[in-house]
């Protein structure tokens, strides 16, 4: 095996993945959009930012070190040893340092001086009080002042607010997310203990739908994760080439333990799209299964059914 010095190992670390391909291998380079690349050989894989990840595979790394490794299969000293000969060849140029972008500043609406509306419009959708009465009470969920939209609140990992969606209490339909947020830190309520499945919804309306149907079948609605999309998930015509949604990842990387992902999207065109796109991305690395509501467009609609059954059957 050839020998390499740390001193040719730490030259490597340094060089990433975007320049190393640009003046190395620029036939393997194919410019996605905008400032995102992907390789000729591998389309799933994503390079921006400084950062590169095949998505199909599930991993991913900052150097071209680690994408000699992990996606050529090269040993460290190959690895180092093809990054260092070329360097020595032709070093490269740095890449223009770029401004640091400032992070997102999320304007939450001020809040009204009680939930009222939104406690009567929730239970208006089904949603049992006592899930309502939890969203409220660990601050995901509010009602605002000026219009008495129902505001759902995401967090981070710290428990600072990076997202919120806004759903009208009344009057015609309306739906909204607040400006400065975050689409990676989505409304989501996490299982009473370490759990490794994950329940994704399209609405966090739907979440606490399924929420309620878990309660009212007698079991702990807080046994496994839930989380909501930050809108309508919309993949690129071809499959592989799309990248999962962004609170989907954000999710999977803040909760390493998460195996199993069960997908409770809508019953229309985008929902269907949406969960068979989700299932081939990420099926090589979990356990993903596609729950759809048995009956209705939405998982509140099969709640509202249900309901609406269930009333039925005790007036028998």
């Amino acid at each position: 095996m050839p020998y390499v010095t740390p001193e040719q190992i730490e030259r490597s670390k340094r060089m990433d993945l975007l320049t190393y391909l640009q003046y190395y291998e620029p036939q393997e380079l194919v410019r996605f959009s905008g400032n995102v690349y992907t390789t000729r050989t591998h389309d799933s894989l994503k390079i921006s930012n400084g950062k590169w990840c095949w998505w199909s595979r599930n991993i991913g790394g900052r150097s071209a070190l680690d994408y000699l490794i992990k996606v050529r299969g090269m040993t460290l000293p190959e690895a180092v040893l093809q990054i260092d000969g070329q360097s020595a060849v032709m070093p490269p140029v740095s890449p223009k340092v770029q401004k640091p972008v400032e992070p997102k500043k999320l304007l939450l609406p001020e809040k009204n001086e009680n939930n009222d509306h939104v406690i009567t419009y929730l239970m208006g959708r089904g949603i049992h009080r006592e899930i309502i009465d939890y969203c409220i009470r660990t601050k995901q969920l509010y009602e605002s002042r000026d219009y008495h939209n129902a505001v759902f609140i995401g967090f981070d990992r710290h428990g600072v607010p990076k997202y919120a969606t806004l759903r009208g209490t009344f009057g015609k339909r309306f739906m909204g997310e607040v400006n400065g947020s975050d689409k990676h830190f989505s409304f989501s309520i996490p299982a009473r203990n370490e759990c490794r499945k994950l329940h994704l919804f399209e609405s966090a309306i739907d979440l606490l739908s399924h929420g309620t149907l878990e309660l009212l079948s007698g079991k702990d609605w807080q046994q496994e994760n839930c989380l909501s999309l930050a809108g309508i998930y919309m993949p690129k015509k071809i499959i592989e080439e799309s990248t999962p949604p962004a609170a989907l990842m954000q999710y999977l990387k803040d909760f390493p333990q998460i195996k199993e992902i069960a997908l409770h999207l809508d019953n229309d065109t985008a929902g269907r799209l949406a969960a068979k796109t989700i299932k081939t991305l990420l099926s090589s690395s979990l356990t993903v299964s596609d729950e759809p509501p048995k009956r209705g467009k939405d998982v509140n609609d099969y709640l509202k059914i249900t309901s609406k059954m269930r009333q039925l059957r005790e007036r028998e």
